[in-house]
């Protein structure tokens, strides 16, 4: 890991000329000469990974020519929770020769924004694949929305907060919580303001740690899966609700980063076409003026949750956290009675005597309360873990065959040519490295403490 941190490290400070295969030219890259570039969300997981994939590959050139680059990323202040995002009257200026929009924050009020950007060659918006997941087959097509956006813009403005938390479970229905519910909505959004506009939707899967860009491993979250594995890892997470036969629709997020700026440019270079479809025409699938992109792993690299956490274990136990508090070990069980059953015997009571212990030394007890958390945290995860969904990706697999040999070495989303082993591998190392903060070089340490 110190090795390639450190190749990453000589990759973004050089200043050469990348690679030439077979004098063969990126596509991608060249779509984005000149643009400018809007990115929402780029504080989080997925943003952070956008904007230094855009920064490192796409303006390679304008990094050689420009050492001052980093000068043209501009930070805009927003509020998501207001219209027009609470864009100030100068930004919004700036805004006005946007060319391309990654739209990956939370919100579902970006359609009277983009409104006066006339110069769009690109707008994607990225959901999850989960958006409609009441349905068992999920198709990279348009579902019925659980309520249409002007009517829950309606309800945001005129209900106080603690009003909408209590119609909250009646609003969202079967929809498991908020996210996938809003996600939902959103896509009807993009379908319905999307008029004028070439854009497409990015529908991930579960996203966890990179598999090799900028570093193999790395993640800044404990959201999903990644959750499951640190409180594992840790000794604090017993067992899960989990049918183990199941597919793990598992993802890594760089791939899902390529995926996204490769939708953009195939947008960009079919916006004409796009913008001609009539959108009137019943005849005509609205997925063809807006794309969808179901990008999962289950459909040419399944995984099983057994296989996932067989290989977390066998390459865990090699890499041990130093500050682990137990051994690990990680139940998945079927059965919702048999889990609870479980978590009052490994969680619940062991969590109390550590507690009382605590308290009869001087320190303070936390594991009760952090058990609290964790039964909730493990509560939204079930859903995922004890369900399974048959995906179509015809149009990702389409996508990745538009793509030229340098594109698919530059921007490789290709999940079949993924080892689930040796990724899972890295991003033991990299949990260790960046969420628990353990470096690499305490690992003789944690060999002897983990065999006492």
């Amino acid at each position: 890991m110190t090795q390639k941190n450190e190749a990453c490290i000589n990759d973004l400070l050089n200043m050469s000329d990348p690679s030439d295969t077979n004098n063969c030219q990126s596509e991608v890259s060249q779509c984005y000469t000149g643009c400018n570039i809007l990115v929402t969300g780029g504080s989080g997981f997925l943003g952070i990974l956008l904007i230094e994939r855009l920064l490192r590959q796409v303006y390679d050139k304008l990094k050689k020519e420009q050492p001052d680059f980093i000068s043209k990323v501009v930070m805009i202040e927003a509020d998501m929770g207001e219209a027009d995002f609470g864009i100030s009257p100068e930004n919004r200026k700036r805004l006005l020769d946007t060319n391309i929009i990654f739209h990956l924050a939370a919100a579902v009020l970006f359609n009277r924004t983009i409104q006066f950007m006339v110069n769009v060659n690109a707008f994607v918006y990225v959901s999850t694949a989960y958006s409609y997941c009441m349905h068992k087959a999920i198709d990279e097509k348009y579902y019925t929305p659980p309520l249409e956006t002007d009517k829950i813009l309606t309800l945001l403005n005129v209900l106080d907060d603690k009003t909408l938390e209590k119609i909250t479970p009646i609003l969202i229905g079967e929809w498991p919580n908020t996210y996938v519910y809003t996600k939902a909505i959103a896509e009807d959004t993009v379908r319905q303001y999307s008029v004028g506009l070439p854009a497409c939707i990015v529908r991930p899967s579960i996203v966890i740690a990179t598999a090799k860009d900028p570093i193999a491993g790395w993640i800044n979250n404990v959201y999903g899966a990644t959750g499951i594995l640190v409180g594992a890892a840790m000794g604090f997470l017993r067992c899960l609700h989990c049918v183990s036969e199941n597919k793990a629709d598992i993802i890594p997020a760089d791939y899902v980063i390529a995926n996204i700026i490769v939708a953009a440019w195939d947008t960009a270079k079919r916006k004409n076409t796009l913008l001609s479809i009539d959108n009137t025409d019943p005849n005509i699938s609205e997925t063809k003026r807006v794309p969808i992109y179901n990008y999962v792993s289950s459909t040419q690299n399944p995984v099983t949750w057994k296989t996932f956490m067989y290989l977390i274990e066998k390459h865990g136990l090699n890499i041990p956290p130093l500050n682990a508090i137990w051994y690990y070990m990680l139940l998945l069980i079927r059965y919702r009675f048999v889990y609870e059953i479980c978590t009052i015997f490994l969680h619940t009571i062991p969590g109390a005597i550590f507690d009382i212990l605590a308290v009869l030394t001087g320190r303070r007890p936390i594991l009760l309360k952090s058990y609290k958390k964790l039964h909730t945290f493990n509560g939204v995860i079930s859903y995922f873990a004890t369900r399974e969904w048959q995906f179509r990706n015809d149009s990702v697999v389409k996508l990745w065959n538009c793509l030229n040999p340098i594109d698919r070495e530059i921007f490789n989303f290709n999940i079949q040519d993924l080892s689930w082993d040796e990724y899972i591998k890295n991003m033991i190392f990299g949990l260790r490295m960046y969420m628990v903060k353990e470096s690499i070089d305490n690992l003789e340490e944690a060999h002897v403490r983990y065999k006492k």
